[in-house]
Order: structure tokens, then sequence, then C-alpha cells
């Protein structure tokens, strides 16, 4: 746990008792502070009086007394209104923030040079993020991974001199932290997300860009419009910037090209790395992903030697584009986070021949979106709900079968793929979400890897149900 000092003997109130809620109540009374909790849930709040902490609806406490509102990233700051106790404190004058705040101000007392690594985007967060972290403890730091990525960010280890710190942000965690301060921050890509709750994409761009704009390095993927327009504003006003493309050679910057990162300096071109047979690193999106990575590791004193250890080792973000097994040239990919066709079309574009598992609990407008990529199938495999549906997409572009359930889908696309004989991968990404037949995408993975490791012959990259 990382004790919040900094409110030590100032009465704090906060809303939002999820797990990162509570996490960040006890941190604060660790550190001294007079805290005040609730949440809109009668069970939360319950769970909290019985952890020890003071509850009390928000409503009825002086807010004149209270020095901030702690407020849960799940709960409305501004759109499509503002939370009842944003009003409150908005109406008495109290700052509003959330726990990457807190951590950034703790850090900031107790340990301002340790390096902290935070990382932003609309897609590839949570994979760049856990490639950094796995970067950095193979060449022997002691790291501290957490934030948006599942680890409540005060439930890490406290700052000290050496203690590198890696933190996924979401919007919302960054619309809470006015002065996030990162060493590197990583800005990767900007498409429309979360408008529900940032009201326009101009707001949503304007919330990412803080944690660039903040940064002592900023490396920012210059792809889209937004955050080419961000790099160049952030640069002009004194930021260091560092930018990355996978489908632009760059003058100056991290560049994917034949299946290389290329670093361009001063006129000069080096090659940091080289992805082919990196498994785990498959694919354009994840060659962005790598390109920040190298560049934030390199920033933060690692050198090119360790960072090309790292990459080669990377075991993969569990369900997510994982190989979870091998049998002669076939390799079989967990990719159960695709619970949609956009998350499904990465994996997708990332192998020549496969052997497709999809469906479950249909998303609004299908598999439609993926059509351009049909040619990769060599046969899908379909179940739950979906299978319907997705079976009149496909029509006759692509040989399916209407397996129904993961248990017969894995039999039958490991035996056809194996009688096939050439190099492909069996994998299942749905492009569905899970809650026909899985309690949640975790399960749905955890299943189908469990169904790998049955298979005879199959030489398991990952334990079942521990997967990386």
């Amino acid at each position: 746990m990382i004790p919040v000092t900094t409110f030590s003997g100032r009465k704090v109130a906060l809303f939002g008792l999820g797990g990162s809620g509570l996490a960040t109540a006890h941190a604060l009374v660790a550190g001294g502070a007079e805290v005040t909790v609730w949440d809109d849930n009668p069970d939360s709040v319950e769970k909290a009086a019985a952890a020890g902490l003071v509850t009390a609806d928000l409503r009825g406490i002086d807010w004149a007394a209270q020095a901030a509102l702690v407020l849960s990233p799940g709960v409305p700051l501004t759109h499509p209104k503002p939370h009842w106790s944003v009003d409150l404190a908005h109406a008495a004058g109290v700052e509003i923030i959330g726990d990457i705040e807190l951590f950034v101000r703790e850090r900031r007392a107790q340990a301002p040079d340790c390096p902290f690594i935070a990382i932003t985007g609309t897609n590839g967060k949570s994979t760049t993020t856990a490639l950094i972290a796995h970067i950095l403890r193979v060449s022997g730091r002691d790291t501290q991974l957490g934030g948006n990525i599942g680890t409540a960010i005060l439930t890490l280890d406290p700052p000290k001199a050496g203690r590198f710190y890696v933190v996924e942000c979401s919007s919302y965690q960054i619309d809470l932290a006015p002065t996030i301060d990162p060493t590197a921050g990583i800005l990767l890509n900007l498409t429309p997300d979360h408008l529900d709750r940032h009201g326009t994409m101009q707001h949503y761009a304007e919330v990412k860009e803080r944690l660039v704009a903040g940064s002592r390095t900023a490396i920012v993927g210059i792809d889209d419009s937004y955050c080419s327009l961000i790099a160049e504003r952030i640069e002009r006003a004194g930021v260091g910037v560092r930018r990355i493309s996978r489908r632009s050679v760059l003058a100056d910057g991290f560049y994917a090209e034949a299946g290389c990162i290329i670093q361009a300096k001063g006129g000069a071109t080096t090659i940091v790395a080289d992805l082919a047979g990196i498994d785990t690193l498959k694919g354009a999106h994840n060659a962005q992903n790598a390109a920040a990575a190298i560049a934030a590791c390199l920033s933060v004193g690692l050198t090119v030697e360790e960072v090309r250890a790292g990459l080669k080792s990377f075991p993969g973000l569990k369900h997510r584009m994982q190989p979870v097994g091998r049998q002669g040239p076939i390799v079989f990919v967990n990719d159960s986070k695709a619970t949609n066709a956009e998350a499904a079309a990465p994996a997708l574009s990332s192998y020549e021949r496969i052997f497709w598992i999809a469906g479950g609990l249909p998303k609004a407008g299908g598999i439609t979106s993926l059509a351009p990529l049909f040619g990769h199938i060599v046969k899908a495999y379909l179940i739950g709900e979906a299978a319907a549906e997705f079976a009149a997409t496909l029509g006759e572009a692509v040989p399916y079968e209407i397996s129904g359930t993961l248990d017969r889908a894995v039999a039958h696309a490991a035996h056809d793929a194996i009688q096939d004989g050439a190099p492909s991968a069996v994998m299942l990404s749905p492009a569905c979400a899970s809650f026909d037949q899985f309690k949640n995408f975790e399960i749905r993975g955890e299943t189908f890897v469990s169904l790998v490791a049955e298979l005879d012959g199959v030489s398991m990259l990952v334990e079942p149900n521990k997967g990386t």
C-alpha cells in the first residue's frame, strides 16, 4: 500500500466504493487523513463500514471542512451530467481528484525522481503497459505495475529512489489527475470512445492530452490527426516529444517498417528491434505498442540490449492475441478479450491462415466490418447466440460450421487445422460478449486454454487456468 501522507490531518470525502475506491480510502486513512466514504449502493457502504471505514451520506457532511472530494473514475464528473457529489464539491469550492492524482502527489513528496511511465490512448493501452513492465522487470529493475490495467495504484509499494512505476491511465482517471507529471507519458492513438462521459470528441482528446502535456518526455503516436496535432501543440509549449508511427517513415522518432522498429535521429536510422518471430507482438497494432514501449524504456535509462531481451521474452497479455499452445506448425491463440468486431480485427489481420472460433452474445453490427479480413479465414466455427447471424454474414465467402459450444469448436478446429497441415492459427477471437455461455471473457478465455491443454500432442505455452 502507498499511504497518502499528503492529506495527513485533513478531512477528505470519498465517493465510489468499488475495488479502487476501497483501496484509496484505506491508503488515505493509513496516511493520516480523516476520511468519510459513501456510495449510491447500500451494499458497498455496508462493506466499507465492515472494513472499518467511516461512512456517512455525503449530502449531510460539512463540505466547507473538506480538503478534497476523491471520486471513483467510474462516477460521472461532467457528462452526461455531474454526479450529485460533484455538484456539492463544486458549490463548496472543494477540489475533485482521483487515485492517480493522489499517487502523483505522493510521488512528488516522497521520491520525485523515481521513474514514472504513464500510458493512455483509445486502443493498445494494456498491451503497451504490460510490455513496458515486462521489459523493466527482465532488466532487473524494481517495477510496479498498476492503474487501469487492473491493480489499484495505491495498492502498490510506496515510491522510493530507483523504483519504476508503469501505470495505465483511462480518460476517466486522467480527468481526475490535474497535475499528472510522468517521467515518460505515452499517448498511443485517439478514436471516438467514451463520448457519453466526455460529451464531444474534442473534450475527450483534451483530457487525453493532459497526460503527455505534463510529461518530461512525451511519446505520441501520430497516425491519427488528433494525436498529430497534440504532438505539435505540446512541442511548441516546450515538452520534449518523441513521435511514433506504425504507418509512416519518420525523420525523427520511432517507426515500424518490414517487421522492425527503426529509430530515426539526426539524419541517421537504426534498427532498434526486429519483431519477426515474436508471436505475442504480431500485427501492425503491436508494432505501434512496441515502438511506444521501446521509446519509453530508452527514455528512462535502459539500454537497447535490455529492451531487445524484454521484447523477445514478452509472454503477451492474457486473453489478447495470447499464444497458448503449439502443435507442429499450428499455434493456438486466446483472443477472448475481443468482444466486438473492431476488437477482433487486429488478431484476424495478424495471421495469414486462421481456423476461427467466433460467436457468443452479439453486438450491434455483427461482423460485417470484418469482411475485408475474411480471406485470412480457412474455416469458421460458430458458437453461442450469434452463430446463425454470423453464418448469414459469412455466407459463401468463408466455409463454416455451427459448432454451438466452445468445446466442440476447439475439437473440430484443431482436427481440421492438423489435417490441413499448413502453418496456421486456431484462434478464439469471438467478436462477441461472453454472457450467453460464460460469466465473462476471462472465464471464456481460461476455458479455451483448458480445452487446448486437453488436446493430444499440444505443447502448452501457458499453464491452464493461470495463463501468463
